[in-house]
């Protein structure tokens, strides 16, 4: 059982941005062909305020199915479980491709950061769902009840924040 929580923007964005605060590598999931397709992100040291940034190549499945479907969903595990829904937009800015480039990215990529094949993936968050994982014994308890179809009350475990802007 999913419980909606009722808050302001700011409300909302306060809280994924302090769940997902320090996790550094996110699951990104895609649609393809053949269905879902998740895989390991390194997510843009800037402050959540409704996108996540993410850097990858044109040569890719993942940017071929952006181009195809736009809705994905990005998910962080921490001190918490943080499922995030939206749509993901291809940005092809050279600066904040140089602004977020790192060491890392260069031995991981194989690359500098003036390759044209670079790309930007922002994601506009949408909706959030997170659970507490404050008590891992209750947390189980409660999976296995959802799993087997108990009627058990689990809202106080899981929330929904919507993060859209209301025009």
């Amino acid at each position: 059982m999913t419980h909606q929580q009722v808050t302001t923007d700011e409300e909302a964005l306060a809280t994924v941005r302090k769940l997902i605060k320090g996790i550094d590598v996110a699951m990104l999931t895609t649609v393809s062909a053949q269905g879902l397709v998740s895989r390991p992100m390194q997510t843009q040291a800037v402050e959540f305020d409704g996108d996540l940034w993410f850097i990858t190549m044109k040569d890719t499945d993942k940017y071929d199915e952006l181009k195809q479907n736009p809705h994905v969903n990005v998910n962080y595990v921490g001190k918490s479980y943080v499922s995030i829904r939206g749509t993901a937009e291809i940005v092809n800015d050279r600066a904040k491709i140089a602004q977020f480039w790192n060491a890392a990215y260069e031995k991981m990529l194989q690359t500098t950061n003036d390759d044209p094949n670079l790309i930007l993936i922002k994601v506009h968050a949408e909706t959030a769902e997170y659970w507490e994982m404050g008590n891992i014994r209750k947390l189980v308890k409660q999976l296995f009840h959802t799993i087997t179809g108990d009627k058990e009350d689990n809202a106080h475990l899981n929330e929904v924040v919507h993060l859209e802007k209301n025009n």
